[in-house]
């Protein structure tokens, strides 16, 4: 047993070597290993003394899934998922063998892309000469400008620009599906009205990029969208079999 634990990255089907170069989270970084039971594998490290989310770790530990991911399948863990000792990590392995091989198999080749839209920046005159309402209350404020007026302007403005991004998400949503081997819906985003990740063919993430680019500039005064990926496939990994405890939970 180590001093602090197993820190544990990643699950992958029965790995050969890791690249020397190939390093984890802490200062100095940790040097990665494998721990094998059947046919999956656990990539692992010796986990630092209190590990904390530092953008140092953070990025250690993307970096370690994003190689791996390279390489073939990866059920991603989350940061800062430390196991006891390299037998529990050994236990769960064998516990939940046929879970794993079932989704390292639906991931094979796949990445994971996120897509969120936002309220379009720097809309505003489409949106007063779009919407006929945010038109009526702005002349209005013209007329006869006064607290309340501009209150109930403001809010009109912030409710057509949050209405015209959800249905643009709606609409690239559906243009979007029909390229992706399965869609995620993410956690809820303040000032979000759509976060969605889709499992993408490797060989496909580009194009599928490309089209999400084309549709963000055809529609610009109606959304901002913000695409990220290739990621590692946290969306698509289920947490029920993957139990190392959380640091700092």
């Amino acid at each position: 047993m180590t001093e602090n634990g197993v820190y544990v990255y990643a699950f992958v089907p029965e790995a050969g070597a890791l690249p020397a170069d190939m390093v984890g989270v802490g200062s100095p970084p940790a040097p990665l290993r494998l721990v094998g039971e059947g046919r999956v594998t656990a990539v692992v490290s010796n986990a630092p003394p209190q590990l904390r989310a530092r953008r140092r770790d953070l990025m250690a530990h993307q970096e370690v899934l994003l190689r791996l991911s390279d390489r073939g399948p990866v059920l991603p863990m989350r940061f800062g998922a430390i196991a006891p000792d390299e037998e529990s990590v050994r236990a769960q392995l064998t516990g939940s063998q046929a879970e794993h091989l079932a989704t390292l198999s639906h991931l094979e080749g796949g990445v994971e892309i996120n897509l969120k839209a936002l309220p379009a920046q720097n809309a505003l005159a489409a949106v007063v000469a779009e919407e006929k309402n945010v038109r009526r209350l702005r002349e209005a404020v013209r007329r006869r400008p006064d607290y309340e007026a501009n209150v109930r302007l403001g809010e009109a403005v912030a409710t057509a620009l949050s209405r015209r991004a959800a249905d643009a998400g709606k609409k690239v949503l559906h243009r979007l599906t029909p390229m992706a081997r399965a869609v995620a819906t993410g956690p809820e985003v303040h000032g979000c009205a759509l976060n969605v990740s889709f499992l993408v063919d490797r060989s496909e993430s580009d194009a599928f990029r490309a089209t999400a680019q084309r549709f963000a500039d055809a529609h610009r005064a109606h959304v901002e969208l913000r695409v990220a990926g290739p990621l590692p496939c946290y969306s698509f990994v289920s947490s029920r079999n993957l139990r190392p405890s959380v640091a700092g939970s």
